[in-house]
C-alpha cells in the first residue's frame, strides 16, 4: 500500500504544478486521472519495482542534456527537410547496450525515439536496432554519446 502514496504523491504534485488552475472540473479530472494511472499500475504487477534513488537524484540532469539534445536534432531535421541540397540518407543499424541494466536499455531507447531523426526499431541482446534519418546520427549513436549519457543514471 505505501506503494500508492509513493506514486500518487508525485503525481498529483506534477498535476498541480502543471495544471496552474484550480478549478473544482480541472480538479476532478486529476484525481480521476491520477487513480487511473495507479489503478493501471497495479494491474502491471509493477508497483513494487522502484526507480534507484541514485537514479532519480541523476534523472532531471539527465533531461535537461536530453532536451537541449533533442532541440538540436529537430533544427537539424529541420534543416535538412527545407534544404534542397540535403537529400536525407537514412539507413538502419544496431547501436550496442554493452551490458547495461533493462531499465537503462528502456531509457536509451525511449532517449533515441524522443531524438527528431531517429527511431528506436527493436531492442534484444545484441542492442538496440535503429532508423536514422541521416546516417551521422546513427554514427553517433554507436560512438556512445548518449549511451555514456544514460550509463551513470543506475549508478552501475
Amino acid at each position: 500500500m505505501r506503494w500508492v502514496i509513493g506514486l500518487a504523491a508525485p503525481l498529483v504534485a506534477f498535476w498541480l504544478l502543471l495544471s496552474g488552475h484550480y478549478t473544482v472540473l480541472l480538479l476532478t479530472l486529476g484525481v480521476v486521472s491520477i487513480v487511473l494511472t495507479v489503478w493501471v499500475v497495479s494491474r502491471m504487477e509493477r508497483a513494487e519495482v522502484h526507480i534507484p534513488v541514485r537514479m532519480a537524484l541523476r534523472l532531471p540532469l539527465y533531461c535537461l542534456w536530453l532536451g537541449g539534445q533533442i532541440l538540436l536534432s529537430a533544427l537539424k531535421v529541420l534543416g535538412q527537410v527545407w534544404s534542397p541540397r540535403l537529400a536525407p540518407k537514412p539507413r538502419v543499424d544496431v547501436t550496442p547496450v554493452d551490458g547495461i541494466p533493462e531499465l537503462s536499455q528502456a531509457i536509451y531507447a525511449n532517449s533515441i525515439t524522443l531524438t527528431p531523426g531517429t527511431l528506436s526499431l527493436e531492442v534484444d541482446d545484441r542492442g538496440i536496432e535503429v532508423h536514422a534519418l541521416r546516417s551521422t546520427d546513427l554514427d553517433d549513436l554507436q560512438a556512445g554519446s548518449m549511451l555514456r549519457r544514460v550509463k551513470p543514471l543506475e549508478g552501475r
